[in-house]
């Protein structure tokens, strides 16, 4: 046992730790963090969720000679967390409870996927898809497939005058969209339990007719799953993930059963998996009721989304 644990039980008292003690426990965590292939830079991530301290004074390490740094955990508590980090590569996420999602902080736990920063540009394409009909954006729109109420949210902000729904199958997820929303004072949007659809069949006293119908649904193929990284494939939910055997099982559920809910013009816009855009716009284009597809990259140049707008006409 090294030395600075021999004394962490006098140097600490509730949720504060001294700057020795906190520097020597970086020190080691890093030097742990690089020799398991993970990111030194969790470290400071994780210390910034728990801690008063910041980035500039994690970066020239300003906190050293403090008497005292308050923690919202016990110094105890921060270690076995970074143990789960490094021993069962738990995600940081889960761990301390939240991540950063566009100008959200949103809570997460194992019942939901995190979302990717990629995921963000899904709420731009959204917004430039509709300027040319701004009518769009005070109409119905959907998130299918929830989960933590990303997208749900970042749809609600950027379309004050517009009504959300977020639909999931999984009660859990649900429970923390719905923590979500209501942290971010965004109670106007109604959540759904259901698959897809399903909460909007015509039987339901839901809106059948929407502007939008967005979705990050599962499109991982089966096999590829079990193979991902350790974070991903022990961790996050297999439903958000996998989407079949070609991961398009969800996509061709969603592509098929959308034009009658969607109004005329309103867009499809899918997160899809780098390498499906081509079958993806070809299960669109077969479909018939969809036109002016459009295939966008994310910030690392990978073909991600897919929009199209519906035409019924074109039946």
């Amino acid at each position: 046992m090294v030395e600075w644990q021999a004394q962490r039980s006098q140097q600490y008292l509730g949720h504060s730790v001294s700057g020795v003690l906190l520097h020597q426990w970086r020190q080691q965590a890093m030097q742990q963090a690089i020799a398991h292939d993970i990111s030194p830079s969790e470290v400071d991530w994780l210390l910034q969720a728990v801690s008063s301290l910041d980035r500039l004074a994690l970066r020239l390490e300003s906190f050293h000679a403090k008497s005292a740094i308050a923690l919202d955990i016990a110094f105890e508590d921060l270690q076995q967390r970074w143990q789960q980090r490094i021993e069962m590569r738990s995600p940081l996420q889960y761990l301390v409870g939240y991540t950063q999602w566009r100008q959200f902080r949103l809570a997460v736990s194992p019942a939901v996927l995190i979302p990717r920063p990629e995921t963000e540009l899904i709420i731009d394409l959204a917004i430039a898809a509709t300027q040319d009909n701004p009518a769009l954006r005070q109409g119905h729109w959907v998130d299918l497939g929830t989960g933590s109420g990303a997208i749900a949210l970042g749809l609600a902000d950027a379309f004050p005058q517009a009504t959300v729904h977020a639909v999931d199958c999984s009660t859990e997820a649900l429970a923390i969209a719905q923590q979500n929303a209501h942290e971010h004072g965004l109670d106007h949007i109604y959540f759904h339990q259901g698959h897809w659809l399903s909460p909007f069949s015509p039987l339901s006293h839901s809106p059948t007719s929407f502007s939008g119908i967005l979705s990050n649904p599962p499109y991982i193929p089966s096999d590829i799953v079990l193979n991902l990284q350790p974070e991903v494939t022990h961790h996050e939910p297999h439903l958000a993930l996998d989407g079949g055997t070609d991961g398009l099982d969800c996509i061709r559920h969603i592509t098929t059963n959308a034009p009658p809910h969607l109004v005329p013009g309103g867009i499809l816009l899918l997160e899809i998996m780098a390498g499906q855009a081509e079958t993806v716009g070809s299960l669109l284009a077969q479909n018939h009721q969809y036109k002016g597809m459009e295939c966008h990259t994310d910030l690392a140049g990978i073909q991600r989304f897919i929009l199209a707008r519906h035409h019924p006409e074109s039946t």
